[in-house]
C-alpha cells in the first residue's frame, strides 16, 4: 500500500532502511533512499520513486503518446508529438493492408493519431497502432498538459480516469507525452472532463487528491460514481497507466500482438 506524498528536491534523503529498494527517481546512498528528481515521493511495496512534478517528455518504449502527421513518405507517416525528433509510422504498423499510392487517404497531413512506441533505437522512435483503442482521432478534444503530471491525471492504477469517467459518461485516452483526448456525448461533458485534468494539473503537488478531486466534481453538480476495477486496454508500469485501462503492461500488449502475428502467418 502507497504510503502518503511528499514534495522532495534532489539531494534528499526520502526514507531510511535498507528494506527499502530505490526506483524511478531515487538511488541508495547507503542506508538511505535518496531523490534524483524534483516531485512526489512515493513508497509503495517498499519501492521508493519519485514522480516528477517538472521538466520534459522523454520517449520510453511502451508509452502511448499522441501526436500529429507532419510527414508522409512511401513507407509511413512521420509524427510530431512534441518531443525532440518525430516518430514513424510504418505501413507495416497499422491495422490494415494499405497501398502505397493511398497513404494520404488513411492519414493525410495534420490528423491526430493515438499510438504506442515500440522501438527507440540509433535511427529514431517507432510507435504501431495496431492494437485496439489507437488510430485517428475523430470527434471529441484535444487539450495539452504538462507530461510531469499525467501519472496524477490517471492515477493509481488508473483510479483517477474511472473517477472522471464515472462522472461525466466521457472516455479520455491520456498520452504520456502530455496530450489528453476526451471524447463524450455531449460538448457539456466534454468541457466538465477539461475542467477536472485542468483542476487536477494545478494541485497534483497537494496529499490526499482523490477526495479534493471528488468534491471539485460535485461541486460542478455531477454524481461521483465509483466504477469497479476492470480489465481494460493500456498500462505501463508503475504510475504510468494509459488511455483506457488494462490491468496489463503495454510492454507485455506489444508482445502479444507481435506473437500473434507470428502464429497467424505460421496457421497461414
Amino acid at each position: 500500500m502507497a504510503e502518503n506524498r511528499k514534495i522532495v528536491i534532489p539531494g534528499e534523503t526520502i526514507v531510511t532502511g535498507g528494506n527499502y529498494l530505490p526506483s524511478d527517481g531515487t538511488y541508495r546512498d547507503n542506508e538511505d533512499v535518496v531523490a534524483m528528481k524534483y516531485g512526489l515521493a512515493s513508497i509503495d511495496d517498499q519501492r521508493v520513486k519519485v514522480i516528477p512534478l517538472s521538466g520534459k517528455y522523454f520517449p520510453r518504449r511502451g508509452n502511448t503518446i499522441i501526436g500529429t502527421i507532419v510527414d508522409i513518405t512511401m513507407n509511413g507517416w512521420l509524427i510530431d508529438f512534441g518531443a525532440p525528433g518525430k516518430s514513424f509510422l510504418s505501413l507495416n504498423e497499422v491495422p490494415r493492408y494499405i497501398n502505397k499510392n493511398e497513404l494520404r487517404d488513411f492519414l493525410d497531413f495534420g490528423d491526430s493519431v493515438v499510438v504506442k512506441i515500440w522501438n527507440i533505437g540509433a535511427r529514431g522512435i517507432d510507435v504501431s497502432m495496431k492494437m485496439r483503442g489507437f488510430g485517428r482521432i475523430e470527434g471529441g478534444m484535444l487539450i495539452d498538459v504538462n507530461p510531469n503530471k499525467v501519472p496524477r491525471i490517471i492515477g493509481k492504477e488508473g483510479s483517477m480516469v474511472r473517477l472522471i469517467r464515472g462522472a461525466t459518461n466521457c472516455n479520455l485516452t491520456v498520452g504520456q507525452n502530455g496530450k489528453v483526448w476526451i471524447r463524450g456525448d455531449s460538448l457539456d461533458n466534454e468541457i466538465n472532463v477539461r475542467k477536472i485534468v485542468e483542476y487536477i494539473v494545478e494541485n497534483s503537488a497537494i496529499s490526499g487528491l482523490t477526495e479534493k478531486v471528488e468534491n471539485f466534481i460535485k461541486g460542478l453538480g455531477l454524481t461521483v460514481v465509483k466504477e469497479e476495477r476492470a480489465p481494460v486496454s493500456e498500462e505501463v508500469k508503475g504510475e504510468e497507466i494509459v488511455s483506457n485501462d488494462e490491468n496489463k503492461s503495454s510492454e507485455d500488449s506489444i508482445k502479444d500482438e507481435k506473437v500473434e502475428e507470428v502464429k497467424m502467418e505460421k496457421t497461414e
